[in-house]
């Protein structure tokens, strides 16, 4: 018997007759910081989740310093008794930061990410780090400030000032970390790519910023496999202009790095020479990281995101909407070159631990991260969507081999968390787990939707809208809509907007980014839905909704039945062009990859289009369902519609780079002609 989704029953989320699939117990709300936060906000007057909401998007002047006094930010201690001259100029203002008219946050504000982070220097745990064969080491917060000291020292001495650049084509190791917050301290300007990236996808990003030292490794690990990256790195060097020097970490003998211009070992470069970091503290907005677009629609565009926006938004999110504090361990899969790996280092500002990890989820073993988890006594246990719909899919219950009794957060990303997901988190994880999906981005390095420990989760909803962020979905007509899809939106400033794009006098790639549809407001991309409770459902992206017939339908709302099957490991969905594109509708295709010794037969397509079509509506059924072997997937993990989209109509697919998979193209530029 099929049951219909309640995600897509709107009727009965405005009855209010969806019972939440947890509620925190009353203890674990009392005690929680956003309760502490909603006292101290109030001045101990009673003030409820949605009312501190309102307070914090009408009233941002007033909900920042609150934010930055409750987390303890540390700056610059000026007379008058305020780290600043003004909170925010240009509040009315969305668009490119203007020097003179805003949006500008924390004017006369001065501070230092790194002394920020590296608040705590005692024997605590700071980093534990793990690759395949388990764990490797511990590095405690007083070793963290010896090793950031060191290569801070060296850098400076290599003629680093503020504003260079500083590049990273690291793991997910210690020295990734180290090398950041040193770069930092001295207000250079950090920029990562992942070590999993081709030649040509690195010089993309790092030929755009010219970076001044580049460091990197001898080799990474991947799903039983030791990775060599030397003979790349040897030609990053030749093509990009301005490095002067590299730093190779784990390059086992000087004599590796002989093909590499001005190359040193870590331990070379920075020898034991110095014991003290040297904060020198900047304006808020003071560039922090460059990170990057995907690029499927191009060059990658270079995102500029400041200190204080960053640090701010980072510590709202960790100690408010994560319940973060200095016993928790966090953990992250992520490389360095995804917004995660930004996140999760600044819960080093919190004095937590955090736990990085080098190598597959699913290697040496297929629950190695859930081993990994018990074994540290993690309490915070961030994935991505995909991670957990694969383990569902291959039937692993980690509740029943590993003790998680330290587990209580799980934070899932990337893309939309389906309802079973949510079902299996509860039934085969732990019943008793506040499990978060939250929604954000690389342009904004941080959330646009959260979650609240204080309150319920409901199966398949994202519980919140991040405080200070004034989020609405707009329909066709631009107008604000409840239980009703369209495209998610922020009409009002906030600190984490990225104080620029590199290279883009003016603003013109900015202000198209994200300004054109809507004058004065942020349209993100996201085709979403805000619920009546005022969680939030996301559909997929806006720019790879389906319009059949007219009407657009989030891809998300297929992949969420079609993967209940199953048969079906996972799927993409994409609108081929009806009459070459001459009557400007759409047939859907859905292209699907099948378990092990399982083909698509006439049976299967029929329970296919019958799960769609009982669940979600006639429209959503693929006119075409058709078999392959491998999605193409982005180097973050998410699933490239629209190089699908391209390939099955003859057209290129821009940056192919930015796939982790680019082969997987060959097989839908088959189906051009494809009648099924």
């Amino acid at each position: 018997m099929t049951v219909k989704d309640p995600v897509g029953d709107a009727a009965a989320r405005a009855a209010g007759i969806i019972e939440p699939i947890w509620t925190p117990p009353e203890d674990r709300v009392a005690g929680a910081r956003m309760t502490e936060f909603l006292r101290y906000a109030s001045a101990g007057s009673p003030l409820s989740f949605e009312e501190l909401y309102s307070w914090s998007v009408l009233h941002p002047e007033e909900f920042w310093p609150a934010v930055w006094q409750f987390c303890g930010v540390i700056s610059e201690e000026r007379g008058g008794g305020s780290p600043w001259d003004q909170v925010v100029v240009g509040l009315d203002r969305m668009g490119p930061p203007d020097p003179t008219l805003g949006p500008r946050w924390f004017v006369g504000a001065r501070l230092n990410f790194a002394e920020n982070l590296l608040r705590f220097r005692d024997d605590g745990d700071a980093i534990v780090a793990w690759n395949e064969q388990g764990r490797q080491r511990v590095v405690s917060y007083a070793e963290l400030y010896k090793q950031v000291a060191r290569v801070a020292a060296a850098l400076r001495s290599a003629g680093v000032r503020e504003g260079d650049r500083v590049a990273c084509f690291l793991p997910n190791i210690p020295e990734s970390v180290i090398a950041m917050l040193a770069a930092v301290s001295l207000g250079a300007v950090w920029s990562a790519c992942s070590p999993d990236f081709g030649v040509q996808g690195v010089l993309d990003r790092f030929s755009q910023i010219e970076p001044k030292v580049l460091f990197c490794a001898a080799e990474y690990s991947y799903a039983g496999k030791r990775i060599p990256t030397l003979d790349r790195v040897a030609e990053l060097v030749r093509r990009v202009p301005g490095i002067e020097k590299v730093v190779v970490v784990n390059s086992g003998a000087q004599a590796d790095l002989l093909e590499i211009p001005n190359a040193l070992t870590w331990e070379e470069f920075a020898p034991a020479v110095a014991e003290t970091v040297e904060f020198e503290r900047f304006p808020f907005d003071h560039p922090l990281y460059i990170l990057y677009s995907s690029g499927t629609t191009g060059l990658p565009k270079c995102l500029v995101h400041g200190a204080g926006g960053t640090l701010l938004q980072h510590m709202k999110e960790l100690v408010l909407h994560t319940d973060l504090r200095r016993t928790d361990r966090v953990f992250y899969f992520t490389t360095c070159g995804w917004m995660m790996w930004n996140w999760l280092v600044s819960a080093l500002s919190v004095g937590s631990t955090i736990v990085l990890y080098d190598g597959g989820p699913f290697s040496p073993r297929s629950d190695s991260l859930w081993e990994l988890a018990a074994s540290e006594g993690v309490t915070v246990f961030g994935t991505s969507a995909k991670y957990l719909a694969m383990c569902q899919k291959h039937g692993y219950a980690p509740a029943e081999k590993f003790d998680l009794s330290a587990l209580k957060t799980i934070l899932s990303t990337g893309s939309p968390l389906s309802p079973t997901s949510f079902d299996y988190v509860y039934e085969k994880v732990k019943a008793d787990v506040h499990l978060a999906s939250i929604s954000g981005g690389t342009d904004i390095v941080s959330c646009f939707a959260c979650g609240n420990p204080t309150a319920p989760v409901y199966r398949g909803e994202l519980q919140t809208r991040g405080l200070g962020m004034a989020v609405h979905v707009f329909n066709e007509a631009g107008r604000p809509v409840i239980d009703e899809p369209g495209e998610l939106v922020c009409t009002r400033p906030f600190p984490s907007m990225p104080v620029s794009f590199w290279n883009d006098a003016g603003g013109a790639k900015y202000q198209a980014a994200y300004f054109e549809k809507y004058p004065n407001v942020w349209r993100h991309g996201d085709w979403a839905e805000l619920t009546g409770r005022n969680g939030v459902i996301i559909h997929g992206r806006s720019d790879a909704t389906l319009n059949p017939g007219g009407v657009r339908i989030g891809t998300a709302e297929i992949y969420r039945q079609v993967e209940q099957l199953p048969e079906v490991l996972e799927s993409v969905a994409v609108g081929r062009e009806i009459n070459g594109g001459m009557s400007g509708d759409i047939e859907v295709v859905l292209f699907v990859r099948l378990a092990d010794g399982v083909s698509l037969d006439g049976s299967l397509r029929d329970r296919i289009r019958q799960q769609i079509r009982d669940n979600t509506s006639p429209l959503h059924v693929p006119k075409k369902i058709i078999q392959v072997a491998e999605i193409p997937r982005t180097l973050n993990g998410k699933v490239s519609e629209l190089a699908v989209r391209e390939s099955i109509h003859g057209r290129p697919v821009a940056n192919i780079e930015s796939l982790a998979n680019p082969s997987s193209l060959k097989q839908f530029e088959e189906f051009r002609s494809i009648s099924v």
